[in-house]
């Protein structure tokens, strides 16, 4: 797939040492549209809405908040620590800035564990973007869609 400036210039911005120490490609190679569009397939292939995907996880969070920084059961399946920290994320896209917290969510029936953020709910639902292979925030869809199954 052919990228556009606007791609270019985000990509640059999620290598590491840009916004973050890690930054957001991981080990990934792909461009941009290439990853979103093979996780968007992969989302496809079980079932779920990228929106669907972006809302458990917002629930989950949103949940967990109320454990006050301590794991917090949510739902009888989940446990769920949210760990905040001062300052603010912007997007690599540069559409806004987000509070810096860290969101793990563990799902105690198949041990599946994601990390994610407030910036990586965003990416998922408006940018459709999961992060790249390898990345501390990444998003796997198969994971995702195996902890709302």
């Amino acid at each position: 797939m052919k990228n556009t400036q606007a791609e270019n210039e985000a990509h640059e911005r999620m290598k590491p040492g840009s916004i973050t120490a890690q930054g957001f490609l991981g080990s990934d190679t792909r461009s941009i549209a290439d990853i979103v569009q093979s996780d968007t397939e992969a989302f496809r292939r079980a079932g779920v809405d990228t929106d669907q995907a972006a809302d458990f996880l917002e629930r989950l969070r949103d949940a967990g908040q109320k454990g006050l920084g301590e794991p917090t059961g949510v739902d009888g399946r989940y446990v769920v620590t949210v760990g905040d920290a001062r300052g603010l994320l912007p997007c690599p896209f540069q559409d806004g800035t987000f509070h810096k917290n860290s969101i793990e969510a563990v799902d105690e029936r198949s041990g599946a564990r994601i990390v994610y953020s407030d910036l990586s709910i965003h990416l998922l639902r408006i940018h459709r973007f999961c992060q790249g292979t390898g990345s501390p925030f990444r998003l796997d869809p198969a994971v995702i869609a195996g902890m709302m199954a």
